[in-house]
């Protein structure tokens, strides 16, 4: 069974509002490394749908990106998506994948089906998911900046708090942090 990492951007204040982190080489060599270590990547319909509109375009060539994006997206274009939707039905992105029905077991399967684990990147979701109890692990980059405005992280809140054991931090030239939690039980 793999694990569930969750990872994304966030701001100081806790935004998650992907415009607010910084983007740049070193930021995107980070998400890369991440998605070639994991087997599969877990999203909403939302996050999905705003991948989507642009991500496979900058893999055919069909739209300007400097380098370290067009690895992303080329990698990206491979890798196998689940999409968490009950509204949705037709996804035709390449390696794109379903997942209706009960949440849990849903993401279970996917979890026991990939033993190289299956990375998050959707905020609401991943709040859904850890009211489950379904995330492992924390893969955090933490953005120098105050955004002063939402999404935030768990914004809707969890029943309880998260015990957490640091793994590992890292600086980026930037003055981004990646934070990597594992989830005590």
């Amino acid at each position: 069974m793999g694990l569930l990492t969750f990872s994304i951007n966030i701001t100081l204040d806790g935004c998650v509002d992907h415009q607010e982190g910084i983007v740049d080489d070193e930021t995107h060599a980070f998400f890369t490394r991440l998605m070639d270590e994991h087997g599969a990547m877990l999203w909403g319909r939302v996050t999905y749908e705003m991948m989507e509109s642009h991500w496979p375009a900058v893999a055919r060539d069909d739209a300007e990106a400097p380098p370290a994006l067009r690895e992303w997206a080329v990698k990206l274009e491979t890798k196998p998506k689940y999409v968490v939707t009950s509204t949705r039905r037709d996804l035709p992105w390449t390696n794109s994948h379903r997942i209706a029905g009960d949440l849990r077991s849903g993401v279970q399967k996917l979890k026991d089906a990939t033993p190289d684990g299956v990375l998050l990147g959707s905020g609401m979701l991943a709040t859904a998911l850890d009211r489950l109890d379904l995330i492992d692990e924390y893969k955090l980059l933490l953005h120098p900046r105050i955004a002063g405005h939402g999404p935030t992280l768990y914004g809707s809140g969890l029943p309880g708090p998260r015990r957490l054991a640091l793994v590992s931090v890292t600086p980026f030239r930037n003055g981004t942090v990646a934070m990597h939690y594992r989830r005590v039980r």
